[in-house]
């Protein structure tokens, strides 16, 4: 086996679930690739000791448009949440503090730079804080370009964004804010989130997903500071960034999607990049100690029983500074065996009918809103009680308490529901966005 020095990065490790299986003829193969990244150097295996400083740059981004003074103690919680951020960050990271309306503008430290972090910077940045008042319009586009403009001052490997809104983007053209997401996307990412209950989820959403953050709703000011130095904690314990998942397929074969499955629901299909004859790589963004699940399906050529393939190789890959051959973290192989056993090759793999489920459950509960708003009640009912069903059945508690806020849960099992006459704004939106968040399969 070949080696290679590894740059300073937590230790990878690559495991795949399916049923190697097909009947003669079979040409579809699914597997859960499961990604784990640890503290451990890959290496030596030896743990290494924390916290160390995150090689790390963020911009928080603060809605400043003339709706965060209903009621007043919004903007207040806003600059509080922002003041918690800016504390948890560590000594020697790169910040900066964007305020946003229908223009963004630089609040700390101003003058198209970063400041570094330390007890000095960290509270003359709160007391820049004061400048944040409302009024103006919302033109969230603006504010990420300003963000891209300042973290391509740092030549941090994690270059992070935090967003707050709390409003619809009624002052851009919706074309004008995919371009800015097209532009930033890859260059760093972000988590975003929509505080009371007047912006739009699907916008909010969107902006996490293209720049492969976490989206999530903040119904209630008071909660933002927990919230904001929750976010700040998780990037700061970020250590590596611009992992890509690698598929190589043999000829003949071709890659049918490729989803993030866990912790949340993630399109990755039509971001691939090519990367070599056969090969193509997917973004995953920055790690630290965590674990991802992802959905991968493969066409393969149809065979005869008794013939077998490797369908898919998969690698977590990382970018060398120098431009040579990437560094592969971790690797997994995806199989494929004909046989004439009926009962080898009808089984599903657990891990892949789970997150099958958990698909159809997101999907269910996006058609059943739409459809709630569309003035559709019989769709509604029918799409919402295949979700309570769902949820039911795989164990996921939390999106069936949601659930309970939006409909009459008659019988969980069979997915019998009514659609309750009056829900709350806030019942609804949190329903929409947390619909992504998906529970593990138990291996």
């Amino acid at each position: 086996m070949a080696h290679f020095a590894k740059p300073n990065v937590p230790g990878f490790a690559v495991d795949v679930y399916q049923n190697v299986n097909l009947p003669e003829g079979g040409r579809e193969v699914n597997a859960i690739v499961t990604v784990t990244s640890t503290g451990a150097d890959t290496d030596t295996g030896a743990v290494v000791p924390g916290p160390r400083v995150p090689d790390a740059a963020v911009v928080l981004m603060v809605d400043c448009s003339g709706s965060m003074d209903y009621p007043p103690a919004k903007m207040r919680s806003a600059r509080e949440a922002t003041a918690a951020a800016i504390d948890a960050l560590r000594d020697g990271v790169a910040f900066a503090v964007v305020g946003g309306t229908h223009q963004a503008r630089e609040i700390y430290p101003a003058g198209g730079r970063l400041a570094v972090a330390d007890d000095m910077t960290r509270g003359q940045a709160k007391e820049a804080l004061r400048k944040l008042s409302p009024g103006g319009g919302t033109a969230i586009g603006t504010w990420l370009r300003l963000a891209d403009r300042l973290l391509s001052s740092s030549d941090a490997a994690i270059r992070h964004g935090i967003l707050l809104t709390d409003g619809r983007n009624e002052h851009e053209e919706p074309d004008a804010l995919r371009a800015s997401l097209d532009a930033c996307a890859g260059r760093f990412t972000c988590d975003a989130r929509g505080v009371g209950t007047d912006w739009e989820v699907k916008e909010v959403t969107g902006i996490a997903s293209a720049l492969l953050g976490s989206a999530d709703i903040v119904a209630d000011p008071a909660g933002l500071a927990e919230d904001f130095t929750r976010m700040m904690e998780t990037v700061m314990g970020k250590e590596v960034a611009d992992v890509s998942l690698r598929l190589w397929t043999p000829q003949g074969a071709e890659v049918v999607f490729v989803k993030q499955v866990a912790p949340t629901m993630e399109e990755l299909t039509d971001r691939r990049q090519e990367s070599g004859p056969r090969s193509g790589d997917y973004p995953t963004g920055a790690w630290g100690d965590e674990s991802r699940d992802y959905h991968v399906c493969v066409r393969v050529p149809s065979a005869h029983v008794g013939q077998e393939m490797l369908a898919a190789r998969v690698s977590l890959v990382l970018p060398t500074s120098d431009g040579s051959s990437p560094h592969v973290l971790a690797q997994g192989l995806i199989r494929a065996v004909w046989t004439d056993d009926l009962e080898a090759s009808t089984a599903i793999s657990p891990q892949v009918a789970h997150y099958t489920g958990q698909a159809e459950l997101a999907l269910a509960i996006q058609q059943g809103l739409d459809l709630r708003k569309a003035g559709d009640v019989d769709g509604a009912t029918a799409k919402l009680g295949r979700a309570v069903q769902l949820a039911s059945r795989s164990g996921h508690a939390d999106t069936a308490k949601l659930l309970a806020k939006v409909v009459d849960v008659v019988d969980a099992a069979n997915g019998t529901v009514r659609l309750k006459a009056k829900v709350s704004e806030e019942a609804e939106m949190t329903l929409e966005t947390r619909s992504t968040k998906t529970v593990r399969v138990k291996k």
